[in-house]
């Protein structure tokens, strides 16, 4: 089971950033998958999910009308666009795999997690 994260770098505020989730050894369509972040000197936070079972999506208010996740179950892929970047949304980005039947707000729900990509906001 293995999940790589894709896609960050340098943007402007205003910019816009896709990021990609490679799953691999299972099939991610099964599964609710989330991105969460964690900004320097600041803890993990949950940012959206996307779930296995209906393809319902969810996100922090911080981030509604600006971000948006997306899957492709047939490349196993999980995708995060992010357009009006803003300085605050500059973290490192992880995917995450949640277990099934739990709830997918919480990080102990999550059993497989990819390397991170960082995303910085900067002008």
């Amino acid at each position: 089971v293995q999940l790589q994260a894709s896609g960050g770098g340098l943007v402007q505020p205003g910019g816009s950033l896709r990021l990609s989730c490679a799953a691999s050894g299972f099939t991610l369509g099964y599964y609710t998958t989330s991105w969460f972040r964690q900004a320097p000197g600041k803890e993990r936070e949950w940012v959206s999910s996307t779930s296995g079972s209906d393809g319902s999506t969810y996100y922090r208010s911080s981030v509604e009308g600006r971000f948006t996740i997306s899957r492709d179950n047939g490349k196993n892929m999980v995708y995060l666009q992010m357009n009006s970047l803003k300085p605050e949304d500059t973290a490192v980005y992880y995917c995450g795999r949640v277990k099934v039947g739990t709830n997918y707000f919480l990080q102990l729900n999550y059993d497989a997690w990819g390397q991170g990509t960082l995303v910085t906001v900067s002008s």
